[in-house]
């Protein structure tokens, strides 16, 4: 009778056995794969050779943004072309760190504009980069760009090149700027969804698609005023670097028709009657233009070139720290949330660690705070700000750079500050505040879902599937109010100005940076070279060093990011499938709205968020 149960045994034991030696074969394939990729790669010399003459490709794939945010090793793994993909990230200050270094470089003679993957960065920091290749001409280099089609980001770099090349079937698309987004209104109502809204701010317009079906007066002026002065800084730069007028650069319907009528059709033609650019050119006919240029390459039948990412590990193996004194640089950069964020997002409690860490080193005798953030909570914006104000009474001078936006709790964090430098096109200001709470009574009921109860008291039970109270109303609303004459009463004292003069210029209008400068609501224009500046100036600093202060990995994370970094060189490049550019910037849009209401977890419920900044 014991045979049975014995001989299952064995079967099961059997199958174990082999499940489980499956899975060790493929952890030790696994480990000792990555093992063999480490050990090769430390032993290989991992050297990059210029040659002489050659010609930078600043071949920029994906958006420009102040700080990356984390990648988990494994999708860095399945992605391993991601850093030439049109959804990486590359960080401002490696580009103009690259541009400054390949400007000094005897072996560099030519840099070339690689366009065609760029995808997202604001205007100021396109103008940060415009900058830097104006420094770079300076040095006698040309700039050469190239590229099979210019949206209008990729040519407002282009046009601070000296020649600017096109492919025969493509064309430059400038279309001027618009704010335009949806209303939800009428669907809410179908819904019988109610939103509760509580705000202050004639201009606050975050929460007017969950109450209107269009755009209020009020906005449609600001955001007007506002569109209107970027678009004459765009318009008067590109303009004078390609030596047109500005009113030539975007045409009306029936000018632009009468152009095409011209080339017969023709947009490649008709960018180049426009003297938008200089050549139309095949990439075969531009490499043989470059090899005439800088020569051909001792390997490979391409010119001599290095690429932005090659070039970068050179760049920064030349950086070397050698004074005690430090400017310390923090970067606050994305919605600010409560609690500890990653890079990439400002933390309530991670961001005031990084100020932290700054006030406590004795070597940090300064610090530039870089803010690139529309807002959020209003309690982790305080959070920050009182650790801004514990490095002012520490004696440390602590100064502002704004990048494209530092707007609503982004400039909440900024007012304190010692000096606060903008860029022209820094989107700034948004001084509102708001409460949104949606509540599900009226939709539930038609699904004949109801909640009914009882409590110790009026306000217990609270729950976004009864309505709200006339007296919760009200304590909201107040609430609201409250963080407002806070709010306006934070920039008067930090600015140095009357309370009634910060409320005539606040009501949740977003300014530029040159009008915040007429207004007062910074102290000059200038970037994150002039801030370092102006940190050490009140630093009575003669000698020093920047010093980076970043949230850093543990040990382990360290060494896991080391392994997967050296493995991912030696997987084989992922294709992947091309999708509809419409159809990603549909989804893009909905995905950015959805995730920033949703990460929305300020304890108060009251938040400083500016959403006209996402122009």
């Amino acid at each position: 009778m014991s045979a049975k149960p014995s001989f299952l045994k064995k079967i099961f034991c059997f199958m174990w056995n082999t499940v489980n030696g499956i899975r060790k074969f493929i952890l030790n394939v696994i480990f000792f794969g990555l093992l063999i990729a480490v050990l090769i790669g430390l032993s290989k010399e991992d050297t990059v050779n210029i040659e002489k003459g050659s010609a930078l490709v600043l071949n920029l794939s994906g958006n420009i943004v102040e700080q990356k945010k984390p990648v988990a090793p494994l999708e860095a793994i399945m992605n391993s072309e991601r850093k030439n993909s049109a959804d990486s990230e590359i960080l401002l200050s490696n580009v103009i760190k690259v541009i400054n270094s390949a400007a000094n470089d005897n072996d560099i003679s030519t840099l070339v504009l690689d366009l065609d993957q760029l995808q997202n960065a604001g205007l100021s920091k396109l103008s940060s980069i415009g900058d830097a290749l104006t420094a770079f001409k300076a040095s006698g280099k040309p700039i050469i760009a190239h590229a099979n089609s210019y949206n209008q980001n990729q040519y407002f770099l282009a046009s601070f090149a000296d020649t600017v090349y096109l492919n025969p079937q493509g064309m430059v698309s400038i279309e001027g700027m618009g704010r335009y987004r949806q209303y939800f209104q009428s669907a809410l109502d179908k819904l019988k969804i109610k939103m509760n809204v509580f705000r202050v701010g004639t201009f606050k317009s975050a929460v007017e698609p969950f109450i209107r079906d269009d755009m209020s007066p009020a906005a449609k002026e600001a955001n007007m005023s506002l569109l209107s002065d970027l678009w004459q800084t765009y318009s008067q730069i590109v303009a004078n670097n390609r030596n047109i007028k500005p009113n030539q650069l975007v045409l009306s319907p029936e000018q632009y028709l009468a152009e095409l009528d011209k080339t017969n059709n023709d947009m490649a033609k008709m960018a180049l009657n426009l003297h938008w650019v200089d050549s139309l050119s095949t990439a075969e006919a531009f490499r043989l233009a470059m090899v005439d240029r800088v020569g051909k390459a001792n390997q490979g039948d391409n010119y001599k070139q290095i690429n932005f990412y090659d070039y970068l590990s050179i760049a920064k193996s030349h950086t070397q720290a050698t004074e005690s004194n430090k400017v310390a640089i923090i970067v606050a950069k994305g919605n600010i949330l409560n609690g500890n964020q990653p890079s990439g997002e400002i933390g309530g409690e991670s961001t005031s660690k990084l100020l932290r860490k700054a006030r406590f080193d004795n070597h940090v005798k300064a610090i530039v705070l870089r803010v690139d953030s529309p807002g959020g909570s209003a309690f982790a914006s305080e959070q920050i700000r009182q650790e801004i104000l514990a490095i002012k009474a520490a004696n440390k001078p602590i100064i502002v750079s704004m990048g494209s936006y530092a707007a609503s709790g982004g400039y909440w964090i900024s007012a304190d500050a010692d000096y606060i430098f903008a860029t022209p096109t820094t989107l700034t200001g948004s001084i509102g505040i708001f409460g949104l709470i949606p509540t599900f009574k009226d939709s539930l009921a038609d699904l004949g879902i109801y909640t009914d109860g009882v409590g110790t008291s009026s306000w217990a039970g609270f729950s976004v599937t009864r309505d709200l109270t006339p007296q919760f109303r009200t304590v909201v609303q107040r609430n609201i109010e409250h963080g407002y004459d806070n709010f306006i009463s934070i920039v008067a004292d930090g600015r140095g100005m009357k309370k009634q003069a910060v409320n005539n210029i606040a009501q949740g209008r977003v300014w530029t940076g040159k009008q915040a400068l007429t207004l007062g609501l910074v102290d000059a224009i200038g970037d994150m070279p002039q801030a370092i500046k102006k940190a050490a100036e009140m630093a009575k600093l003669t000698q020093f060093d920047t010093k980076l202060i970043e949230q850093e990995l543990s040990p382990q994370e360290q060494i896991i990011q080391d392994i997967f970094a050296t493995a991912t060189a030696y997987l084989p490049v992922q294709q992947t499938q091309a999708q509809s550019p419409v159809v990603n910037a549909l989804m893009s849009k909905w995905q950015n709205m959805l995730t920033t209401f949703s990460s929305f977890d300020d304890p108060n419920g009251v938040y400083l968020y500016c959403d006209t900044c996402n122009l």
